[in-house]
């Protein structure tokens, strides 16, 4: 009862804070998140009745020796006239204390900005975490927090950020190294059958044919270099198969070749455009600059070890952290790009016998893990949900980030044992957060479209107890933000931009370079491949520097293709057509003694040979009406 109209009691029993009530010697810890009073208004000068409704989480029990501690079980309900009052301070400790040794703080409590707020890293690591929140409440600052806090909790720890934004970097400018667009080198060879398929495919289903055809040749292509390689590579491929998924290098010339030989030098070729059509998809992928980096190097070689040791950081020689960034990377290889690294990450914590600690942050995971099983990339989402579900067996630990909970994988999320929810303004997304919190604290939820920026509700393994509390601030310099998002503020800065240099580094996509691809594609054994190549728009770019006098792009060269060099026939000259037409005039002279009237001398190009036919055989095939004036 507030006496007199006051206010000043009022204040201590806002919704979202927690009280205490009085049974015997404990005292019951209960949350307010509803109040009313019984008259529709607030009287002036007079005593306000209202009434509170609250939901209780535990208590602090008083030991035989006096000693008192906090448990989320309840010995004794309050019983009618049990007195509330204020918690107190020393109340609230016990109530948020993580309980062991190895707590980090976190931030402050909302009601009480005097007491920590703390989580137990190795419990939130131990399985999975996830931070979800909508645009703009410090999803990307909190998460950079939580890693700050984990690799200082524990320095074996190796973090991936997948990093749609390209913004991470800008958090960790010790302790991570940058993987761009760049800097990428992830082999083709790495893939397995169904990524290969989605970079030669673009994203699109596959053709069942030209899949089978993947399917078969790949593993001939892997075997071929497992046998011109060493002796070493032999002998620790030799136990088992090779297979489409083997991560056993091949070259594009032996894939090529092995195309070629099954289309055949002479007939049948026409019987096989499945074949056609993916030599064409493959050409079309090695000459496409954006994919730089799948096919940059000239020779292949086996660099498994390079390439995981410079991605997963081990040896991390004090940098623990690697991002990702994958906003250079074309959209229809992401989903290839994400797979690989997800089942790489796993697979080696599983062979690793758990001696790695592996822990993989999935940004915008909505895009990986969609809830509806028909979008999405089959593989991702497969190597995603292989560490939710299996991970924590091996030492690899899934931390997700998303703004649009409601459509992530709800098989996913069920996973995560430590949930950091910000504000959610969609109530399909805050009813996805009310069913994954513990059913003694769904009142806590009530609060998640009005918290403020940088508040958070933390629940789960890592959390003694539900908690409303505020992250802590991070240095203005360790903020996330984009590359080149920050516009510079310094005075001297120019108030134009230079437009050459920002048209240069748009334009600086490097190639691959396609002479050494046709080296070693005219040296591999293979059979005609005809004029298969004519078709294919080759794209050879060299690295741009923005300069005065820009170079000159050099023209298209027909030795650019990576083909062999086959003799093409001669092209008839005019003499000899002529003198063909003068044959076929006496061959389809009739017998009365009529001559035919073939078409003149400028519709001739219509009698243009067919490939594969003589110049006789194709006009042969044509209709008679067509050799003939039309009177």
């Amino acid at each position: 009862m507030a006496e007199a109209g006051g206010t000043d009691l009022t204040e201590l029993w806002s919704v979202g804070r927690l009280i205490s009530i009085s049974v015997g010697k404990n005292r019951v810890a209960a949350l307010v998140y509803s109040m009313n009073t019984q008259s529709v208004g607030w009287g002036e000068g007079q005593d306000n009745l209202f009434r509170i409704e609250v939901e209780l989480l535990g208590e602090v029990r008083v030991g035989p020796d006096g000693r008192e501690e906090f448990s989320s079980g309840i010995s004794a309900y309050p019983y009618l006239g049990a007195i509330a009052h204020r918690i107190r301070a020393a109340d609230l400790m016990r109530i948020f204390d993580a309980g062991k040794g190895s707590s980090c703080v976190i931030g402050k409590l909302t009601q009480d900005e005097s007491i920590d707020a703390a989580i137990h890293i190795p419990s939130m690591l131990a399985k999975h975490f996830a931070v979800v929140g909508s645009t703009g409440v410090g999803k990307s600052t909190a998460v950079s927090l939580l890693l700050h806090k984990a690799i200082s909790a524990d320095p074996k720890l190796r973090v991936l950020i997948l990093d749609p934004h390209n913004e991470f970097a800008a958090a960790f400018p010790k302790h991570a190294v940058v993987i761009d667009t760049d800097t990428l080198d992830l082999p083709f060879w790495l893939m397995r059958l169904e990524e290969f398929s989605e970079v030669v495919f673009r994203g699109r289903p596959a053709i069942p044919e030209e899949l089978d055809a993947l399917r078969d040749l790949i593993p001939e292509a892997r075997r071929a270099f497992r046998g011109s390689d060493s002796t070493l590579m032999r002998r620790q491929t030799e136990k088992a198969s090779v297979t489409a998924d083997t991560p056993v290098p091949y070259r594009m010339a032996d894939l090529l070749a092995l195309i070629d030989e099954r289309i055949g030098r002479l007939e049948g070729r026409q019987e096989k455009p499945h074949l056609r059509s993916l030599k064409m998809r493959i050409i079309s992928a090695i000459n496409d600059p954006r994919y730089h980096f799948m096919f940059s190097n000239n020779t292949i070689t086996d660099t498994i070890m390079e390439t995981i040791a410079k991605i997963f950081r081990i040896p991390g020689d004090g940098k623990p952290i690697c991002t990702f960034q994958l906003a250079g990377i074309p959209s229809e290889v992401i989903n290839s790009v994400a797979s690989v690294l997800c089942r790489m990450a796993f697979e080696l914590a599983l062979w690793s016998d758990g001696a790695i600690h592996m822990l993989v942050v999935c940004e915008e995971a909505h895009r990986y893990i969609p809830a509806d099983p028909n979008l999405g990339f089959f593989p991702t989402r497969q190597a995603i949900a292989r560490i939710a579900k299996e991970g924590r067996k091996y030492g690899v630990s899934l931390g997700i980030i998303t703004q649009r909970p409601g459509e992530l994988d709800q098989t996913i999320l069920s996973q995560c044992s430590t949930l950091f929810a910000m504000r959610l303004a969609n109530d399909h997304d805050q009813e996805i957060i009310r069913s994954a919190i513990p059913n003694s604290s769904i009142s806590t939820t009530s609060f998640l479209s009005s918290i403020g920026n940088g508040e958070a509700i933390a629940f789960g393994e890592a959390i003694a107890v539900p908690m409303r509390m505020r992250f802590s601030q991070v240095e203005r310099h360790l903020l996330p933000k984009a590359s080149g998002s920050v516009a510079k503020t310094s005075e001297d800065s120019p108030d134009t931009v230079d437009l050459r240099t920002i048209i240069g580094r748009m334009r600086s996509i490097s190639g691959p370079d396609l002479g050494s691809l046709q080296q070693n594609y005219n040296a591999a054994p293979m059979t005609d491949i005809g004029d298969d190549f004519d078709d294919v728009p080759v794209q050879q770019t060299t690295r741009y520097q923005a300069e005065p006098n820009p170079p000159s792009i050099e023209p298209y060269r027909p030795d650019m293709l990576p083909r062999t060099a086959v003799p093409q026939p001669a092209v008839p000259s005019q003499t000899s057509i002529d003198s063909k037409l003068a044959e076929l005039r006496r061959e389809f002279r009739s017998d009365e003694g009529g001559a035919c009237s073939l078409p003149p001398r400028e519709t001739a190009p219509s009698l243009r040979r067919e490939s594969g036919l003589s110049l006789r055989d194709s006009i042969l095939k044509k209709p008679l009406s067509s050799l003939y004036d039309k009177d």
